[in-house]
Protein backbone atom coordinates (compact mmCIF):
# COMPACT_ATOMS: atom_id res chain seq x y z
CA UNK A 1 0.00 0.00 0.00
CA UNK A 2 1.40 3.35 -1.00
CA UNK A 3 0.80 6.57 0.81
CA UNK A 4 0.90 9.85 -1.05
CA UNK A 5 1.25 12.89 1.12
CA UNK A 6 1.57 16.39 -0.22
CA UNK A 7 2.11 19.77 1.38
CA UNK A 8 2.28 23.18 -0.20
CA UNK A 9 5.07 25.60 0.63
CA UNK A 10 3.60 28.89 1.68
CA UNK A 11 6.32 31.48 1.63
CA UNK A 12 6.55 35.19 2.12
CA UNK A 13 7.33 37.17 -0.97
CA UNK A 14 11.02 37.64 -1.59
CA UNK A 15 11.80 39.77 -4.62
CA UNK A 16 14.34 38.84 -7.24
CA UNK A 17 14.09 40.57 -10.60
CA UNK A 18 14.18 38.01 -13.40
CA UNK A 19 14.20 40.09 -16.56
CA UNK A 20 17.35 42.03 -17.35
CA UNK A 21 15.62 45.34 -17.65
CA UNK A 22 13.86 44.65 -14.36
CA UNK A 23 16.99 43.85 -12.34
CA UNK A 24 17.19 47.29 -10.77
CA UNK A 25 13.65 47.24 -9.47
CA UNK A 26 13.19 48.14 -5.83
CA UNK A 27 12.07 45.15 -3.77
CA UNK A 28 8.63 45.21 -2.24
CA UNK A 29 7.18 43.23 0.61
CA UNK A 30 3.88 44.16 2.25
CA UNK A 31 1.64 46.86 0.80
CA UNK A 32 -1.11 49.11 2.01
CA UNK A 33 -3.98 49.88 -0.35
CA UNK A 34 -2.55 53.25 -1.35
CA UNK A 35 0.83 51.70 -2.16
CA UNK A 36 -0.51 49.35 -4.82
CA UNK A 37 0.58 51.46 -7.75
CA UNK A 38 2.16 50.21 -10.97
CA UNK A 39 5.65 50.41 -9.54
CA UNK A 40 4.69 48.11 -6.68
CA UNK A 41 2.93 45.72 -9.06
CA UNK A 42 6.01 45.67 -11.28
CA UNK A 43 8.07 44.58 -8.28
CA UNK A 44 5.69 41.74 -7.48
CA UNK A 45 5.61 40.74 -11.15
CA UNK A 46 9.41 40.63 -11.24
CA UNK A 47 9.33 38.31 -8.23
CA UNK A 48 6.91 35.99 -10.04
CA UNK A 49 9.11 35.94 -13.14
CA UNK A 50 12.08 35.08 -10.92
CA UNK A 51 10.49 31.69 -10.33
CA UNK A 52 11.94 30.75 -13.70
CA UNK A 53 15.37 31.53 -12.31
CA UNK A 54 14.88 29.69 -8.97
CA UNK A 55 17.43 31.47 -6.79
CA UNK A 56 15.43 31.58 -3.60
CA UNK A 57 17.40 29.92 -0.89
CA UNK A 58 20.97 29.82 -2.19
CA UNK A 59 22.65 28.39 -5.23
CA UNK A 60 22.45 24.68 -4.54
CA UNK A 61 18.73 24.34 -5.03
CA UNK A 62 19.13 25.87 -8.49
CA UNK A 63 21.73 23.18 -9.16
CA UNK A 64 20.01 20.22 -7.52
CA UNK A 65 16.50 20.99 -8.80
CA UNK A 66 17.09 23.40 -11.66
CA UNK A 67 14.50 25.05 -13.83
CA UNK A 68 16.65 24.10 -16.85
CA UNK A 69 15.80 20.46 -16.06
CA UNK A 70 19.26 19.14 -16.97
CA UNK A 71 18.91 16.54 -14.22
CA UNK A 72 16.04 15.03 -16.22
CA UNK A 73 18.33 14.63 -19.20
CA UNK A 74 20.46 12.64 -16.75
CA UNK A 75 17.36 10.54 -16.02
CA UNK A 76 17.15 9.81 -19.75
CA UNK A 77 19.50 8.08 -22.18
CA UNK A 78 21.06 11.40 -23.23
CA UNK A 79 23.38 12.26 -20.33
CA UNK A 80 25.48 11.09 -17.39
CA UNK A 81 25.71 12.89 -14.06
CA UNK A 82 29.46 13.38 -14.16
CA UNK A 83 31.43 15.11 -11.44
CA UNK A 84 34.19 13.69 -9.23
CA UNK A 85 32.60 10.27 -8.60
CA UNK A 86 29.20 8.60 -8.34
CA UNK A 87 28.77 9.75 -4.73
CA UNK A 88 29.20 13.44 -5.58
CA UNK A 89 25.68 14.92 -5.76
CA UNK A 90 24.36 11.49 -4.89
CA UNK A 91 20.80 12.77 -5.22
CA UNK A 92 21.36 13.17 -8.97
CA UNK A 93 23.05 9.76 -9.11
CA UNK A 94 19.82 8.30 -7.72
CA UNK A 95 17.94 9.88 -10.61
CA UNK A 96 20.48 8.54 -13.09
CA UNK A 97 20.11 4.90 -11.99
CA UNK A 98 16.38 5.16 -11.14
CA UNK A 99 16.79 4.41 -7.45
CA UNK A 100 15.22 7.32 -5.60
CA UNK A 101 14.71 7.74 -1.89
CA UNK A 102 11.97 9.93 -0.46
CA UNK A 103 14.48 12.40 0.99
CA UNK A 104 16.12 13.13 -2.38
CA UNK A 105 17.09 16.82 -2.37
CA UNK A 106 16.55 17.26 -6.12
CA UNK A 107 13.04 15.99 -5.63
CA UNK A 108 12.42 18.37 -2.74
CA UNK A 109 13.91 21.40 -4.46
CA UNK A 110 11.86 20.89 -7.60
CA UNK A 111 8.70 20.80 -5.54
CA UNK A 112 9.68 23.69 -3.31
CA UNK A 113 10.86 26.01 -6.05
CA UNK A 114 7.73 25.61 -8.15
CA UNK A 115 5.31 26.10 -5.28
CA UNK A 116 7.31 29.04 -3.99
CA UNK A 117 7.00 30.57 -7.45
CA UNK A 118 3.25 29.87 -7.54
CA UNK A 119 2.89 31.62 -4.17
CA UNK A 120 4.57 34.67 -5.69
CA UNK A 121 2.21 34.55 -8.67
CA UNK A 122 -0.80 34.48 -6.38
CA UNK A 123 0.53 37.30 -4.21
CA UNK A 124 0.92 39.43 -7.30
CA UNK A 125 -2.56 38.54 -8.56
CA UNK A 126 -4.19 39.52 -5.28
CA UNK A 127 -2.34 42.82 -5.25
CA UNK A 128 -3.51 43.56 -8.79
CA UNK A 129 -7.12 42.85 -7.87
CA UNK A 130 -6.84 45.26 -4.93
CA UNK A 131 -5.05 47.98 -6.88
CA UNK A 132 -6.44 51.01 -8.67
CA UNK A 133 -4.21 50.71 -11.73
CA UNK A 134 -5.91 51.00 -15.17
CA UNK A 135 -7.86 47.98 -16.38
CA UNK A 136 -5.79 47.57 -19.53
CA UNK A 137 -2.61 47.35 -17.43
CA UNK A 138 -4.28 44.88 -15.08
CA UNK A 139 -5.17 42.69 -18.05
CA UNK A 140 -1.59 42.45 -19.26
CA UNK A 141 -0.18 41.79 -15.79
CA UNK A 142 -2.71 39.04 -15.17
CA UNK A 143 -1.95 37.51 -18.56
CA UNK A 144 1.73 37.30 -17.66
CA UNK A 145 0.94 35.80 -14.27
CA UNK A 146 -1.44 33.20 -15.70
CA UNK A 147 1.30 32.23 -18.16
CA UNK A 148 3.81 31.84 -15.34
CA UNK A 149 1.36 29.79 -13.28
CA UNK A 150 0.69 27.55 -16.24
CA UNK A 151 4.42 26.89 -16.67
CA UNK A 152 5.06 26.18 -12.99
CA UNK A 153 2.17 23.72 -12.75
CA UNK A 154 3.21 22.17 -16.07
CA UNK A 155 6.68 21.57 -14.66
CA UNK A 156 5.19 19.98 -11.53
CA UNK A 157 2.60 17.68 -13.05
CA UNK A 158 4.94 16.13 -15.61
CA UNK A 159 7.40 15.33 -12.80
CA UNK A 160 5.17 14.30 -9.86
CA UNK A 161 2.30 11.84 -10.04
CA UNK A 162 0.04 13.89 -7.80
CA UNK A 163 0.18 17.55 -6.98
CA UNK A 164 -2.12 19.87 -5.06
CA UNK A 165 -3.68 22.42 -7.38
CA UNK A 166 -5.01 25.73 -6.12
CA UNK A 167 -5.57 29.24 -7.42
CA UNK A 168 -5.19 32.67 -5.87
CA UNK A 169 -8.74 32.31 -4.54
CA UNK A 170 -7.94 29.19 -2.49
CA UNK A 171 -6.41 28.69 0.91
CA UNK A 172 -3.69 26.15 0.03
CA UNK A 173 -3.72 24.80 3.56
CA UNK A 174 -7.22 23.42 2.98
CA UNK A 175 -6.70 21.88 -0.47
CA UNK A 176 -6.54 18.09 -0.48
CA UNK A 177 -4.45 16.23 -2.99
CA UNK A 178 -7.48 14.33 -4.28
CA UNK A 179 -9.44 17.48 -4.98
CA UNK A 180 -8.58 17.27 -8.70
CA UNK A 181 -7.49 14.49 -11.02
CA UNK A 182 -4.46 14.77 -13.29
CA UNK A 183 -6.76 15.31 -16.27
CA UNK A 184 -8.52 18.17 -14.50
CA UNK A 185 -5.18 19.80 -13.66
CA UNK A 186 -4.05 19.52 -17.27
CA UNK A 187 -7.27 21.31 -18.23
CA UNK A 188 -6.66 24.07 -15.67
CA UNK A 189 -3.20 24.65 -17.13
CA UNK A 190 -4.66 24.86 -20.62
CA UNK A 191 -7.34 27.28 -19.41
CA UNK A 192 -4.68 29.60 -17.99
CA UNK A 193 -2.87 29.51 -21.33
CA UNK A 194 -6.06 30.22 -23.27
CA UNK A 195 -6.99 33.18 -21.08
CA UNK A 196 -3.44 34.55 -21.09
CA UNK A 197 -3.37 34.41 -24.88
CA UNK A 198 -6.38 36.76 -25.05
CA UNK A 199 -4.93 39.10 -22.43
CA UNK A 200 -1.40 39.60 -23.69
CA UNK A 201 -0.20 41.91 -26.47
CA UNK A 202 1.56 40.98 -29.70
CA UNK A 203 4.79 42.32 -28.26
CA UNK A 204 5.97 41.95 -24.68
CA UNK A 205 5.99 45.11 -22.59
CA UNK A 206 9.79 44.93 -22.38
CA UNK A 207 12.71 42.63 -23.08
CA UNK A 208 12.09 39.19 -21.60
CA UNK A 209 8.41 39.78 -20.80
CA UNK A 210 5.74 37.61 -22.36
CA UNK A 211 3.78 38.27 -25.50
CA UNK A 212 0.62 36.33 -26.36
CA UNK A 213 2.54 33.61 -28.19
CA UNK A 214 4.32 32.38 -25.07
CA UNK A 215 1.13 30.90 -23.51
CA UNK A 216 0.24 29.58 -26.97
CA UNK A 217 3.55 27.71 -27.11
CA UNK A 218 3.08 26.39 -23.57
CA UNK A 219 -0.41 25.21 -24.51
CA UNK A 220 1.09 23.33 -27.45
CA UNK A 221 3.58 21.55 -25.19
CA UNK A 222 0.88 20.74 -22.61
CA UNK A 223 -1.34 19.33 -25.36
CA UNK A 224 1.54 17.19 -26.64
CA UNK A 225 2.10 15.84 -23.13
CA UNK A 226 -1.57 14.77 -23.08
CA UNK A 227 -1.52 13.56 -26.73
CA UNK A 228 -4.30 15.97 -27.64
CA UNK A 229 -3.09 16.29 -31.21
CA UNK A 230 -5.76 18.60 -32.60
CA UNK A 231 -4.88 21.13 -29.90
CA UNK A 232 -1.18 20.77 -30.64
CA UNK A 233 -1.85 21.69 -34.27
CA UNK A 234 -4.15 24.55 -33.28
CA UNK A 235 -1.67 26.18 -30.90
CA UNK A 236 1.50 25.53 -32.88
CA UNK A 237 -0.26 27.11 -35.85
CA UNK A 238 -0.95 30.21 -33.79
CA UNK A 239 2.77 30.52 -33.00
CA UNK A 240 3.92 29.70 -36.54
CA UNK A 241 1.39 31.96 -38.29
CA UNK A 242 2.36 34.90 -36.06
CA UNK A 243 5.56 35.19 -38.16
CA UNK A 244 7.33 36.46 -35.04
CA UNK A 245 9.78 33.57 -34.90
CA UNK A 246 12.17 31.87 -37.27
CA UNK A 247 14.86 29.25 -37.15
CA UNK A 248 18.40 30.37 -36.44
CA UNK A 249 20.57 30.87 -39.48
CA UNK A 250 22.90 28.28 -38.01
CA UNK A 251 22.96 26.12 -34.94
CA UNK A 252 25.59 28.10 -33.03
CA UNK A 253 23.34 31.17 -32.84
CA UNK A 254 21.50 29.77 -29.82
CA UNK A 255 24.77 29.90 -27.86
CA UNK A 256 25.36 33.59 -28.59
CA UNK A 257 24.22 36.29 -26.19
CA UNK A 258 23.42 38.49 -29.19
CA UNK A 259 20.51 36.15 -29.98
CA UNK A 260 18.90 36.21 -26.53
CA UNK A 261 15.16 36.82 -27.00
CA UNK A 262 15.54 36.73 -30.78
CA UNK A 263 14.56 34.38 -33.61
CA UNK A 264 13.88 30.96 -32.02
CA UNK A 265 13.63 32.15 -28.42
CA UNK A 266 9.96 31.92 -27.37
CA UNK A 267 10.25 31.30 -23.62
CA UNK A 268 13.61 31.88 -21.99
CA UNK A 269 14.98 32.17 -18.49
CA UNK A 270 16.48 35.65 -18.40
CA UNK A 271 19.99 35.55 -16.98
CA UNK A 272 22.33 38.44 -16.29
CA UNK A 273 25.70 39.23 -14.73
CA UNK A 274 24.20 42.26 -12.98
CA UNK A 275 24.13 42.69 -9.22
CA UNK A 276 27.45 40.93 -8.61
CA UNK A 277 26.44 37.87 -10.65
CA UNK A 278 23.27 37.35 -8.66
CA UNK A 279 21.33 36.36 -11.77
CA UNK A 280 23.62 33.94 -13.57
CA UNK A 281 22.61 30.40 -14.49
CA UNK A 282 24.06 28.52 -11.54
CA UNK A 283 22.86 25.07 -12.51
CA UNK A 284 24.47 25.07 -15.98
CA UNK A 285 27.46 26.92 -14.55
CA UNK A 286 28.29 23.87 -12.42
CA UNK A 287 28.28 21.77 -15.60
CA UNK A 288 31.32 23.65 -16.88
CA UNK A 289 34.20 21.47 -18.06
CA UNK A 290 37.11 20.62 -15.80
CA UNK A 291 39.36 22.40 -18.25
CA UNK A 292 43.09 22.78 -18.65
CA UNK A 293 44.65 26.15 -19.32
CA UNK A 294 42.19 27.87 -16.99
CA UNK A 295 39.71 28.40 -19.84
CA UNK A 296 36.77 27.82 -17.57
CA UNK A 297 38.67 27.46 -14.34
CA UNK A 298 38.17 24.18 -12.51
CA UNK A 299 34.56 23.52 -13.41
CA UNK A 300 32.72 20.59 -11.87
CA UNK A 301 32.21 18.68 -15.17
CA UNK A 302 28.66 17.58 -14.44
CA UNK A 303 26.09 16.84 -17.13
CA UNK A 304 28.05 14.81 -19.67
CA UNK A 305 26.68 13.44 -22.92
CA UNK A 306 26.21 9.68 -23.02
CA UNK A 307 27.79 7.52 -25.69
CA UNK A 308 24.24 6.59 -26.66
CA UNK A 309 23.41 10.21 -27.48
CA UNK A 310 26.68 10.80 -29.32
CA UNK A 311 26.08 7.74 -31.48
CA UNK A 312 22.59 8.94 -32.36
CA UNK A 313 24.21 11.68 -34.47
CA UNK A 314 25.66 9.16 -36.95
CA UNK A 315 24.29 9.50 -40.48
CA UNK A 316 24.18 7.09 -43.39
CA UNK A 317 25.46 7.61 -46.93
CA UNK A 318 22.35 9.66 -47.77
CA UNK A 319 22.83 12.00 -44.79
CA UNK A 320 19.93 10.58 -42.77
CA UNK A 321 20.01 9.29 -39.19
CA UNK A 322 19.88 5.57 -38.51
CA UNK A 323 16.25 4.96 -37.60
CA UNK A 324 16.55 1.18 -37.95
CA UNK A 325 18.72 -0.06 -35.08
CA UNK A 326 19.57 -3.24 -37.00
CA UNK A 327 21.32 -1.15 -39.66
CA UNK A 328 23.34 1.06 -37.32
CA UNK A 329 27.13 0.93 -37.60
CA UNK A 330 28.90 -1.14 -35.00
CA UNK A 331 31.61 1.49 -34.54
CA UNK A 332 30.96 3.91 -31.71
CA UNK A 333 31.59 7.59 -32.38
CA UNK A 334 34.99 8.58 -31.06
CA UNK A 335 37.89 10.80 -32.03
CA UNK A 336 38.84 8.23 -34.68
CA UNK A 337 35.35 7.54 -36.05
CA UNK A 338 35.44 7.69 -39.87
CA UNK A 339 31.74 7.59 -40.65
CA UNK A 340 29.56 10.62 -41.31
CA UNK A 341 27.84 12.53 -38.52
CA UNK A 342 25.20 15.22 -38.19
CA UNK A 343 27.04 18.53 -37.51
CA UNK A 344 24.74 19.21 -34.57
CA UNK A 345 26.90 16.70 -32.69
CA UNK A 346 29.74 19.20 -32.40
CA UNK A 347 27.44 22.06 -31.49
CA UNK A 348 25.98 19.96 -28.69
CA UNK A 349 28.84 17.84 -27.32
CA UNK A 350 32.49 18.45 -26.54
CA UNK A 351 34.65 15.60 -27.87
CA UNK A 352 38.37 15.12 -27.73
CA UNK A 353 40.36 16.72 -30.51
CA UNK A 354 37.48 18.87 -31.75
CA UNK A 355 36.91 22.63 -31.46
CA UNK A 356 35.14 23.88 -28.36
CA UNK A 357 33.99 27.48 -28.46
CA UNK A 358 37.17 28.58 -30.23
CA UNK A 359 39.50 26.23 -28.34
CA UNK A 360 40.41 22.56 -28.58
CA UNK A 361 38.69 20.09 -26.30
CA UNK A 362 41.30 17.77 -24.82
CA UNK A 363 41.36 14.74 -22.51
CA UNK A 364 42.58 17.07 -19.75
CA UNK A 365 39.13 18.67 -19.77
CA UNK A 366 37.57 15.38 -18.63
CA UNK A 367 37.46 15.20 -14.86
CA UNK A 368 36.83 11.46 -14.50
CA UNK A 369 37.15 10.00 -17.98
CA UNK A 370 37.34 6.34 -16.90
CA UNK A 371 34.02 6.60 -15.09
CA UNK A 372 32.04 9.13 -17.08
CA UNK A 373 33.60 9.02 -20.52
CA UNK A 374 34.92 11.83 -22.66
CA UNK A 375 31.90 13.80 -23.84
CA UNK A 376 30.89 17.06 -22.21
CA UNK A 377 27.83 19.18 -22.78
CA UNK A 378 28.30 22.42 -24.74
CA UNK A 379 24.94 24.14 -24.80
CA UNK A 380 24.71 27.03 -22.39
CA UNK A 381 28.43 27.82 -22.65
CA UNK A 382 29.98 30.64 -24.62
CA UNK A 383 33.62 31.22 -25.57
CA UNK A 384 35.50 31.28 -22.24
CA UNK A 385 37.82 33.99 -23.54
CA UNK A 386 34.93 36.19 -24.66
CA UNK A 387 34.49 39.60 -22.99
CA UNK A 388 30.94 38.41 -22.22
CA UNK A 389 32.33 35.69 -19.96
CA UNK A 390 32.86 36.46 -16.29
CA UNK A 391 36.57 36.12 -15.74
CA UNK A 392 37.52 34.37 -12.52
CA UNK A 393 34.93 33.14 -10.05
CA UNK A 394 32.38 31.96 -10.79
CA UNK A 395 33.81 29.95 -13.65
CA UNK A 396 31.90 29.79 -16.90
CA UNK A 397 29.39 32.49 -15.97
CA UNK A 398 27.76 34.70 -18.57
CA UNK A 399 24.45 36.39 -19.29
CA UNK A 400 23.40 33.75 -21.85
CA UNK A 401 19.69 33.00 -21.46
CA UNK A 402 18.37 29.46 -21.26
CA UNK A 403 15.69 28.63 -23.83
CA UNK A 404 12.82 26.68 -22.29
CA UNK A 405 10.81 26.72 -25.54
CA UNK A 406 12.26 27.58 -28.92
CA UNK A 407 10.80 27.65 -32.38
CA UNK A 408 12.33 24.36 -33.55
CA UNK A 409 10.49 22.63 -30.70
CA UNK A 410 7.19 24.09 -31.94
CA UNK A 411 7.80 23.03 -35.56
CA UNK A 412 8.60 19.48 -34.49
CA UNK A 413 5.58 19.30 -32.18
CA UNK A 414 3.32 20.24 -35.07
CA UNK A 415 5.01 17.65 -37.28
CA UNK A 416 4.47 15.00 -34.62
CA UNK A 417 0.81 15.97 -34.20
CA UNK A 418 0.22 15.67 -37.95
CA UNK A 419 1.92 12.27 -38.05
CA UNK A 420 -0.18 10.94 -35.17
CA UNK A 421 -3.54 12.40 -36.18
CA UNK A 422 -3.52 13.12 -39.92
CA UNK A 423 -1.66 10.42 -41.87
CA UNK A 424 -2.97 11.88 -45.13
CA UNK A 425 -0.89 14.99 -44.46
CA UNK A 426 2.42 13.23 -43.87
CA UNK A 427 4.21 15.36 -46.46
CA UNK A 428 3.35 18.49 -44.47
CA UNK A 429 5.02 16.90 -41.46
CA UNK A 430 8.05 16.04 -43.57
CA UNK A 431 8.37 19.66 -44.65
CA UNK A 432 8.42 20.82 -41.03
CA UNK A 433 11.08 18.28 -40.07
CA UNK A 434 13.13 19.23 -43.10
CA UNK A 435 13.09 22.90 -42.10
CA UNK A 436 14.93 21.92 -38.93
CA UNK A 437 17.34 19.64 -40.81
CA UNK A 438 18.12 22.36 -43.31
CA UNK A 439 19.27 24.58 -40.45
CA UNK A 440 21.70 21.84 -39.45
CA UNK A 441 22.95 21.68 -43.04
CA UNK A 442 23.36 25.47 -43.24
CA UNK A 443 25.57 25.34 -40.18
CA UNK A 444 28.41 23.82 -42.19
CA UNK A 445 27.91 25.29 -45.62
CA UNK A 446 30.59 27.13 -47.51
CA UNK A 447 29.34 30.53 -46.45
CA UNK A 448 29.74 29.96 -42.73
CA UNK A 449 32.76 28.92 -40.70
CA UNK A 450 31.70 28.31 -37.10
CA UNK A 451 34.21 27.85 -34.34
CA UNK A 452 32.78 24.50 -33.22
CA UNK A 453 33.12 22.71 -36.55
CA UNK A 454 36.17 21.07 -38.11
CA UNK A 455 35.43 19.71 -41.58
CA UNK A 456 38.90 18.14 -41.77
CA UNK A 457 38.59 16.06 -38.60
CA UNK A 458 34.94 15.15 -39.06
CA UNK A 459 32.84 13.99 -41.98
CA UNK A 460 29.65 16.03 -41.68
CA UNK A 461 26.65 14.94 -43.73
CA UNK A 462 23.02 15.86 -43.11
CA UNK A 463 20.24 15.97 -45.68
CA UNK A 464 16.49 16.38 -45.80
CA UNK A 465 14.02 13.52 -46.17
CA UNK A 466 12.90 13.07 -49.78
CA UNK A 467 11.03 10.56 -51.92
CA UNK A 468 14.39 9.39 -53.22
CA UNK A 469 16.02 8.52 -49.88
CA UNK A 470 13.13 7.16 -47.80
CA UNK A 471 9.65 5.66 -47.80
CA UNK A 472 7.68 8.28 -45.90
CA UNK A 473 5.11 6.05 -44.18
CA UNK A 474 3.44 6.92 -40.91
CA UNK A 475 5.68 4.54 -38.97
CA UNK A 476 8.83 5.86 -40.64
CA UNK A 477 7.71 9.46 -40.08
CA UNK A 478 7.04 8.74 -36.39
CA UNK A 479 10.59 7.42 -35.97
CA UNK A 480 11.96 10.39 -37.92
CA UNK A 481 10.28 13.09 -35.84
CA UNK A 482 11.22 11.41 -32.58
CA UNK A 483 14.82 11.16 -33.67
CA UNK A 484 14.78 14.77 -34.86
CA UNK A 485 13.59 15.95 -31.46
CA UNK A 486 16.43 14.04 -29.84
CA UNK A 487 19.09 15.50 -32.15
CA UNK A 488 17.81 19.06 -32.28
CA UNK A 489 16.88 19.47 -28.61
CA UNK A 490 19.60 17.34 -27.05
CA UNK A 491 20.85 18.48 -23.63
CA UNK A 492 18.04 21.06 -23.33
CA UNK A 493 15.85 19.20 -20.82
CA UNK A 494 13.28 17.67 -23.23
CA UNK A 495 14.30 14.05 -23.78
CA UNK A 496 12.96 12.50 -20.55
CA UNK A 497 9.57 14.14 -20.90
CA UNK A 498 9.35 13.08 -24.54
CA UNK A 499 10.01 9.46 -23.59
CA UNK A 500 7.37 9.63 -20.85
CA UNK A 501 4.68 10.99 -23.15
CA UNK A 502 5.58 8.49 -25.90
CA UNK A 503 4.99 5.69 -23.40
CA UNK A 504 8.28 3.92 -24.10
CA UNK A 505 10.43 5.31 -21.30
CA UNK A 506 10.70 2.02 -19.35
CA UNK A 507 11.79 -0.04 -22.35
CA UNK A 508 14.18 2.63 -23.65
CA UNK A 509 15.83 3.13 -20.29
CA UNK A 510 16.22 -0.55 -19.44
CA UNK A 511 17.80 -1.22 -22.83
CA UNK A 512 20.06 1.77 -22.22
CA UNK A 513 21.04 0.52 -18.75
CA UNK A 514 21.83 -2.94 -20.09
CA UNK A 515 24.12 -1.55 -22.76
CA UNK A 516 25.82 1.08 -20.59
CA UNK A 517 26.51 -1.49 -17.88
CA UNK A 518 29.19 -2.93 -20.19
CA UNK A 519 31.16 0.29 -19.72
CA UNK A 520 29.97 1.71 -16.40
CA UNK A 521 29.89 -0.45 -13.29
CA UNK A 522 27.39 1.77 -11.53
CA UNK A 523 24.72 0.80 -14.07
CA UNK A 524 25.02 -2.91 -13.18
CA UNK A 525 21.90 -2.96 -11.00
CA UNK A 526 20.05 -0.08 -12.62
CA UNK A 527 16.48 -0.84 -13.56
CA UNK A 528 13.39 1.22 -14.21
CA UNK A 529 9.83 0.15 -13.52
CA UNK A 530 6.56 1.84 -14.41
CA UNK A 531 5.97 3.03 -10.84
CA UNK A 532 9.28 4.93 -10.89
CA UNK A 533 8.47 7.25 -13.78
CA UNK A 534 7.10 9.98 -11.54
CA UNK A 535 9.10 11.30 -8.61
CA UNK A 536 7.95 10.47 -5.08
CA UNK A 537 6.56 13.07 -2.75
CA UNK A 538 9.44 14.83 -0.99
CA UNK A 539 10.05 13.43 2.47
CA UNK A 540 10.22 16.89 4.02
CA UNK A 541 6.74 17.62 2.72
CA UNK A 542 5.44 14.37 4.18
CA UNK A 543 6.68 15.33 7.62
CA UNK A 544 4.97 18.72 7.47
CA UNK A 545 1.68 17.70 5.94
CA UNK A 546 -0.28 16.98 9.11
CA UNK A 547 -2.02 14.29 7.10
CA UNK A 548 -3.87 16.77 4.92
CA UNK A 549 -2.70 15.16 1.68
CA UNK A 550 -2.41 11.58 2.77
CA UNK A 551 -3.96 9.14 0.35
CA UNK A 552 -3.83 5.41 0.94
CA UNK A 553 -3.94 3.03 -1.99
Amino acid sequence: MKKYIYIVCIAAVSIFAACEDMLDKKPYGQFTADQLNEEAIEGLLAAAYAGLEAHYFGNNEAFAGPSTNWIFDVRSDDALKGGGDVSMEGNIHQLEISNLTSDNISNFNKWQNNYFAIARVHNAMKAIYDSNIPDDAKLVYLGELKTLRAWYYFDLIRIFERIPYFTEADDPNTVRIDRYTRDEIWDFIKKDCQEAYTMLPEQGVSEGRFNKYVPAAIHAKVSAQTSTWSEVIQWTDIVINSKKYELYTNFLDMSKIAFDNKKEAILSIQFSTADNNAHINWCNLLNTTYSAGNLFGTGDDFFLASQNLVDAFRTDTTGLPYLDESKQPTDRVSATYKGSVDPRLDFTVGRIGMPFRGHEYTAAWCRLKDTYGEYSGKKGLIDPSSPDMVQGFPWGASALDFKLIRYADILLLKAEAIIESSPADLLAARDLINQVREKAKRSVDANYTPVDIDTIKANYKVESYTDANCKWTQEFARKAVRMERRLELAMEGHRWFDLVRWGNVVDVMNNYFAYEAKFREYYADAEMTADEIFLPTPYAEVNNSNGLYQIEE
